[in-house]
């Protein structure tokens, strides 16, 4: 008997974190501290320091095309999406601080996922030709001889300028390539296949996969006149990368798929 109420308690206590951590109210809270990070450390380190990521510069210069180029804008943008869908949903205005630790070990877990998948497609794309994989056979990591001389106090201050700017730049890509391709980009191609009379199921399946293609599309030069030259892998990776992070939005929320995109740039850096 004891037994049984505490399973159904554990089980209660799982779908309520579940449906708990995909409320749009309860994502931005959990993105806030990273958008501030983010717009912070633009304003303290500067653009030559923080890299804007794509997505940030295309819906800055939409929002300067239509009348509004106010630098806060963008970031009130995010925060009105969400604030605008909880509202659709007529859902409570209350937010259970505690899930916050989940979502964030969640986040990692999930970038982490991806971090493994990446590794296994390089496995198998390995055995393929470099010119049709496009997959370099060099070693990532570079090897270097003998002991270097000791950095100075201006190298490693460089050094750690450097370091921050990338984490902060990797906390914009979180935010602004989800708002751009899961959170605005997905529910509008949904629709507009719905339109087409194409069923619902398969909307959102089509929605999915043209969504992952343009967010691929969108990192290499041959289709946006910025970014990484072409490479086949490169394509196919950042492909699946968008069905993942497109599938984890559908079940997790944005909170969780934009966190999980940050820890898993983060992961790849660090992995080299």
């Amino acid at each position: 008997m004891t037994n049984s109420t505490t399973s159904r308690r554990g089980t209660t206590g799982l779908v309520d974190y579940w449906n708990e951590t995909t409320r749009p109210l309860v994502s931005l809270f959990f993105v806030l501290p990273m958008l501030v990070a983010y717009e912070g450390g633009l304003l303290v380190l500067g653009t030559e320091t923080v890299m804007r990521n794509g997505a940030d510069g295309w819906l800055r210069r939409l929002l300067q095309w239509v009348g509004f180029g106010q630098y806060f804008l963008l970031p009130v943008l995010v925060c009105g999406i969400l604030l605008a869908w909880h509202h659709l949903l007529r859902d409570k205005w209350r937010v259970r601080w505690g899930v916050m630790t989940g979502m964030y070990l969640e986040a990692a877990l999930f970038g982490f996922l991806l971090l493994v998948l990446a590794q296994i497609q390089g496995q198998l794309l390995s055995a393929l030709p470099v010119q049709l994989s496009g997959q370099s056979s060099a070693v990532s990591v570079a090897q270097i001889d003998g002991t270097p001389e000791p950095p100075s106090i201006r190298q490693v201050a460089e050094q750690a300028s450097g370091n921050a700017g990338q984490f902060i730049a990797f906390l914009g890509a979180g935010i602004y390539e989800e708002l751009l391709f899961r959170l605005m980009l997905l529910p509008v191609l949904a629709f507009v296949l719905r339109g087409l009379r194409v069923s619902p199921k398969l909307s959102w399946l089509g929605a999915v996969l043209l969504s992952s293609l343009l967010f691929s599309a969108a990192h290499f030069q041959i289709f946006t006149g910025t970014g990484d030259a072409w490479s086949t892998f490169r394509f196919v990776f950042r492909f699946n990368a968008g069905v993942f992070f497109a599938v984890l939005f559908l079940t997790r929320g944005f909170g969780i798929t934009a966190a999980a995109h940050a820890f898993y740039d983060v992961l790849a850096t660090m992995s080299g």
